[in-house]
């Protein structure tokens, strides 16, 4: 992990600040009655994700301008071809967004799903903001510090009470899985079968990245196919908190690759190992 820089914290600060106010846009939406409907790959979209995703693209543009931004609904409407003569841009500094993961929980209505929001330095997430506004739940990470706070969307960001929080020390015997509640596939089951589980916690979106963090998990694997703005946020959390993200395969899982369409091929997060 880099050392943190002078900015990191200013810099997460405004970051949880915009994740704040895209709250306010899709509880209003919730509000008034979600309308789903389908993009070209059939997964679903509603206008909180477009209208979120416009809020923070516009603050962001502000907030960091000549910064290439990656967000979902913009890549599933252009396409990656959109990004084309950007190679070297995306991999010096860039934001990955995600304005609303988990649309099967927020149309469901059980209020788990998050505002994405992480930035990539050279292919690794270093700052990264997870914020689930139906729950008031805000976490963020920068190198060497993640915290939880409780924030409704539009509070201040008030960043001197946000809590610390850490990984736990992943035990030797049973451990704590955290799985999708809408994701699941047999490659994750049939490996999370070969630990000895005291317990395994559903839920949704990069709400899981936040137990890990914060020690309530000792385990989170996915091994279906992701994008990269799904998992940005959550692994620069992770790693904030002392653990540790990875391919399948145990090597590093690095983003900012157009040339793969942004997809992720799996990864497994843990809590600290020894």
């Amino acid at each position: 992990m880099r050392p943190a820089a002078p900015t990191d914290a200013p810099l997460l600060a405004s970051l949880a600040e915009i994740a704040l106010q895209a709250g306010i846009v899709i509880r209003r939406i919730e509000a008034d009655g979600i309308t789903a409907l389908q993009k070209n790959d059939r997964s679903p979209v509603t206008e909180a994700d477009r209208a979120a995703e416009k809020l923070i693209c516009a603050a962001l543009a502000k907030l960091l301008p000549g910064t290439p931004v990656v967000a979902e609904e913009a890549m599933a409407e252009k396409g990656v071809q959109a990004l084309a003569g950007m190679g070297a841009e995306l991999a010096e500094r860039f934001v990955l967004v995600d304005p609303l993961d988990g649309t099967k929980e927020f149309i469901s209505g059980n209020g788990e799903y998050t505002v994405n929001i992480a930035v990539i330095e050279k292919g690794v997430p270093v700052l990264g903001v997870v914020y689930a506004p139906a729950r008031n739940l805000l976490f963020a990470g920068r190198p060497g510090a993640a915290f939880r706070a409780t924030r409704a969307p539009g509070d201040a960001v008030a960043m001197e009470s946000w809590e610390a929080i850490s990984c736990r020390e992943v035990p030797q015997g049973p451990i704590t899985v955290a799985a999708s509640r809408s994701h699941g596939d047999p490659k994750t089951d049939a490996l999370i079968s070969q630990y000895e589980v005291a317990e395994r916690i559903p839920a949704g979106s990069a709400l899981k990245f936040g137990l890990v963090a914060e020690g309530r998990v000792d385990l989170y694997p996915r091994l279906g196919t992701v994008m990269e703005w799904d998992s940005a946020a959550g692994h620069a959390l992770v790693s904030a908190a002392g653990g540790v993200i990875t391919r399948p395969d145990g090597s590093p899982l690095t983003y900012g690759h157009p040339e793969n369409d942004f997809k992720v091929h799996g990864f497994i997060a843990w809590g600290k190992r020894g």
